[in-house]
Order: structure tokens, then C-alpha cells, then sequence
């Protein structure tokens, strides 16, 4: 049966394969953006779901209470997806081990908080140094080290306790930034050097495809980033985003990774879904949320 709410209706279009739409319409991104117009027509009107009655600028469609927790925020990627967040209006809770490092490297204001937060501790305190966040997104990453276990405490038992924490809390959305290859093993690529150096200290790419299973197993709306070999320069040419296994080689900025990472929270495109990305000079640009459209 059909629903009788309209944005429900719409977002199931959104993120549909689109042959629930007429013909005239030429692909997904059409959809989703009367998805979002319609989401701000009854945001304005405090209707839409989750919505307060006090939504009244388009920066406060998406989330009601509009604040995400970072994880690993310090990190080269997690400091660019603070900032990422913070151009796009919302408040960030910015999960970091030593205080007094992060307020020395992230932007400072009343749009931001700073938290202490292990992710190789419990579930229990992690919820606590959580609290009430719309989304969690995960950027951390073990440093190469003698300890040949970090890969699992970070990378592996980090993650969970990360998708614990939420699930106590009652968090809807997270998301993981996690590595191209992890899948390696499976898709033929034993001798591709990068599989090979990646997986050098402590199998961190096995550690973090096991992560990845326990998210997609813990029935929280996930979006898993794949990004290829990160750069720490200015995005260089446009994204191309694939399908889980299917790049194996790549690199991208990691600018261009926290814009993803930020978008998936924007784009109900995103959701349930394990996508892929580098970027290349010669690919066409395209709007985040018309990437993940394409992806199945």
C-alpha cells in the first residue's frame, strides 16, 4: 500500500532504482531534489519527521538536532571532516584523546565541543563521551607502531565499540571511513603492493573489513567510505565513485573524502551503502548525492 506521507513517498522514490518514476523524469538527482524541497517545505512548517517546530533556515533541514560526533577529529582526515562539517552548519562533538592538542588544531567556538574519547575503551564510556548527536562518523586509524595489535584495538574492537556505543544511545547514522582493498584477499589482489603494505602492520586491512561486517550486521543506517590512497594536497580532479570491490587502485585527497563523508550524512542516497572512491582529472563532476544514486 502506498504511504500517504509525502516524503516518505518521495524518499522511497529518492532511493529507489527510479522506475517508480514517470518517464520524464531523467534520473535519480530530479527525485531528490523534490525529496529535499519537500523535506524544507514541512520543515518550515516544524512537520517534517524529526523536526522541531523552530527549523527555519534550509542548513537546519537534515537533522533535527543537527550535531555529529567526530571520532578520531584530530586525525589528517578527521580534522578536514570537522571543518567540513562545520561550513555546512552543523555543530560538531569532536571525539579526541588529548584535549589540549585538538583545541590547538581545530577550529575553536561555540559550534564545537571537544571530548575526550578512546575508542579502544568500552561501549559504556564512549556512549557518555557521545551523548545526544544526530550521527557519529568514524575516521580513526591505528599509527604504525611496534604494537602489532593496534590495528585490532583501533581499527577492528574500536569501530565496535563505536556501533555499540550508538546502538545504546539510539543513534540512527554512522559512518566509516574506511580503505579500498580491505576486500583484497577475496578479489584476487594478494600481490598488489598496496594490499601488501597496508596489511603489513598487524593485517589492518582484515581488521578493518571485519568492522565493516559487524556495521553492516548491527542494523544501524550506515554508509562505509572506501577512499583509495590518501593524499593530504588539495583535491586534484573529480571524484569517481564505485561499487564495494571494484577499485583496487587510486588515490584522492583527503579533502575530497571528508566532503564525502559529510555528504552521505545530506544524501539519503547514501544510505546502507559501501562505496568506493578516488579521484582523477579526466572524470566528469558531479554532485555528491548523484554519486551515490548510481550506486546499487
Amino acid at each position: 500500500m502506498a504511504s500517504s506521507n509525502p516524503h516518505l513517498l518521495l524518499q522511497h522514490l529518492c532511493c529507489s532504482k527510479v522506475s517508480l518514476l514517470p518517464k520524464q523524469m531523467p534520473s535519480p538527482t530530479f527525485a531528490c531534489y523534490l525529496h529535499r524541497s519537500l523535506y524544507l517545505f514541512h520543515a518550515m512548517a516544524g512537520n517534517a519527521p524529526g523536526s522541531p517546530q523552530t527549523l527555519t533556515t534550509e542548513k537546519d533541514i537534515y537533522s533535527a538536532e543537527k550535531k555529529v560526533f567526530v571520532a578520531g577529529a584530530t586525525g589528517n582526515t578527521g580534522k578536514r571532516i570537522v571543518k567540513t562539517l562545520l561550513s555546512k552548519g552543523f555543530n560538531v562533538k569532536a571525539g579526541v584523546r588529548d584535549l589540549e592538542k585538538a583545541k590547538s588544531i581545530l577550529p575553536y567556538g561555540k559550534e564545537i565541543e571537544f571530548v575526550q574519547a578512546d575508542v579502544t575503551e568500552s561501549s559504556d564510556k564512549l556512549a557518555r563521551a557521545i551523548g545526544s548527536v544526530s550521527a557519529v562518523i568514524c575516521a580513526t586509524g591505528f599509527r604504525p607502531s611496534f604494537d602489532f595489535l593496534a590495528p585490532w584495538k583501533v581499527d577492528n574492537r574500536g569501530t565496535v565499540h563505536l556501533v555499540d556505543a550508538c546502538k545504546k544511545l539510539g543513534v540512527r547514522r554512522f559512518v566509516l571511513v574506511s580503505s579500498i582493498l580491505v576486500n583484497g584477499a577475496a578479489k584476487g589482489q594478494l600481490f598488489n603492493p598496496a594490499y601488501i603494505v597496508l596489511n603489513i602492520f598487524g593485517l589492518t586491512l582484515i581488521a578493518k573489513l571485519q568492522a565493516e561486517q559487524y556495521i553492516r550486521q548491527s542494523g544501524i543506517n550506515y554508509t562505509i567510505v572506501r577512499p583509495g590512497g590518501l593524499r593530504n594536497d588539495s583535491p586534484n580532479g573529480n571524484i569517481i565513485m564505485s561499487s564495494e570491490d571494484t577499485l583496487f587502485e587510486g588515490s584522492i585527497s583527503r579533502d575530497d573524502v571528508a566532503e564525502v563523508a559529510v555528504e552521505s550524512i545530506l544524501c539519503p542516497e547514501s544510505s546502507y551503502k559501501v562505496v568506493e572512491i578516488v579521484s582523477h582529472v579526466g572524470a566528469p563532476k558531479k554532485p555528491i548525492c548523484e554519486l551515490f544514486a548510481a550506486i546499487n
